[in-house]
């Protein structure tokens, strides 16, 4: 365990704790439970760190992004749904202004002004690489025991995109056992293809338009929605370690592979547990290549269903943290109602919320 580490996250707490909070109330008044999580989340992620500004010296300057940055992440906090929304709170909560770092006396700005700095932080992934340095700098000295791997579907509120038909010649599948001597040529699957290749390239070739997606239950029964799938890996801790964003219709298991080379660059952990989805040989020796051991639950498909071993499955019972995750993510930070359009911009809303619940958890830890 790094010592220094620790020592520095203490430090910083400390500071919050005991320096910052009893100054803010002296200057603001007492502040509710959830302008306080507001407070240590935004000190400990230091969001404005990773916001660049765009203006060149000419015309009028903008605004500081790192205020609006700031805006955001409380937006998600506060369960504020709209932007128009959080300009209003924002006009009202003298205490919230003051935090996010406002002037008290100047006008707010606009909310096209909101929306463009949202589309500049969507289109260089601000919220994603705030979010990798938060859990690079936290946890990647740390062992990590399991990390369990599961995908949540987002509904959006635009149209599914019209597929390009690709006009391909028919090739007539001979049927029944080949003749002695006749060699049929065996196409490698989807997640064959994927072994090898670059995290970079991997996550160039998945599906990202919005579409049409269905998904069974834990009860057995099938939904269907409009949008987008996040997948997200979380660590028995209850912090999401790393996430992306496909299109509704993609299976899960084509995002186990990006997924894992994504959080293999961010901690270290011994065990890998998937649901039945994930089902696959391919997905198995992927993760002992890692150094991992994969806890995936076996799909009979029509077969007989192979069981955990004892001790596997009361391991493999640390996966409810994925589902706690996907619940928290869209309860309470935003997830359940997207308003913006583009899997950027919707990437974007929801990591800001997967930032205030990385901070929250990262807390938990300390108390």
């Amino acid at each position: 365990m790094n010592t220094t580490q620790r020592n520095g996250i203490m430090q910083r707490w400390n500071v919050i704790q005991h320096e910052l909070m009893p100054e803010l109330r002296n200057e603001v008044g007492a502040l509710t439970a959830k302008l306080a999580q507001v407070v240590y989340t935004l000190e400990w992620v230091r969001i404005e760190e990773f916001v660049s500004s765009s203006w060149g010296g000419c015309g009028r300057p903008e605004h500081d992004r790192g205020m609006l940055a700031s805006a955001f992440v409380a937006k998600a906090i506060l369960g504020i749904s709209t932007t128009a929304g959080l300009i209003e709170r924002l006009a009202m909560d003298r205490a919230l202004k003051r935090i996010c770092g406002f002037s008290m006396w100047r006008k707010m700005p606009s909310e096209a002004t909101f929306s463009r700095a949202f589309a500049e932080f969507a289109e260089a992934g601000l919220a994603e690489r705030t979010h990798a340095s938060l859990v690079k700098e936290t946890l990647s000295e740390q062992l990590i025991g399991h990390i369990s791997r599961d995908g949540t579907a987002i509904e959006a509120r635009e149209k599914p995109a019209k597929r390009d038909k690709v006009s391909e010649p028919a090739v007539a599948k001979k049927r029944g056992r080949p003749c002695k001597g006749e060699v049929r040529e065996v196409k490698p699957g989807k997640l064959e293809l994927q072994r090898g290749k670059p995290l970079a390239e991997l996550l160039k070739e998945l599906p990202r338009e919005c579409d049409r997606g269905s998904k069974c239950n834990a009860q057995g029964y099938k939904n269907s929605w409009n949008g987008y799938k996040l997948h997200i890996d979380t660590a028995d801790c209850g912090v999401p370690i790393s996430a992306l964003l496909s299109s509704a219709s993609m299976h899960d298991s084509l995002a186990a592979i990006p997924l894992s080379l994504m959080t293999a660059e961010r901690v270290t952990n011994c065990y890998d547990l998937m649901d039945a989805a994930y089902c696959s040989s391919v997905l198995r020796d992927h993760s002992r290549s890692l150094g991992h051991v994969p806890l995936i639950d076996h799909n009979p498909r029509k077969g007989e269903k192979i069981e955990f071993t004892a001790s596997e499955a009361q391991r493999y019972k640390e996966r409810s943290q994925a589902e706690r995750t996907n619940a928290r993510l869209k309860d309470d930070y935003g997830g359940r109602y997207v308003r913006v359009r583009g899997n950027s911009k919707v990437m974007s809303h929801l990591m800001f919320g997967m930032l205030a619940l990385t901070a929250e958890q990262l807390m938990r830890l300390l108390t």
